[in-house]
């Protein structure tokens, strides 16, 4: 496991797949690069906020995606 968004509120399993937040990360930057493609369509789905995780230590976080 490497870097992942944790979600909140957390989305059901199915949209989580569909928005792509199972995807794990090599590195931050590739993260933060899908974060800012996938933004729109985590914020259309109901997600407030995310959070960046390596493995289980937080690196920043909640980040509110209100505008």
């Amino acid at each position: 496991m490497g870097y992942y968004w944790a979600p909140t509120p957390e989305p059901s399993d199915e949209v989580a797949v569909d928005l792509g937040l199972d995807t794990d990360f090599d590195d931050q930057a590739r993260a933060e690069e899908w974060l800012t493609a996938s933004y729109e369509d985590l914020r259309d789905a109901g997600v407030h906020a995310v959070s960046l995780y390596e493995n289980d230590r937080l690196v920043y976080g909640p980040m509110s995606l209100e505008a």
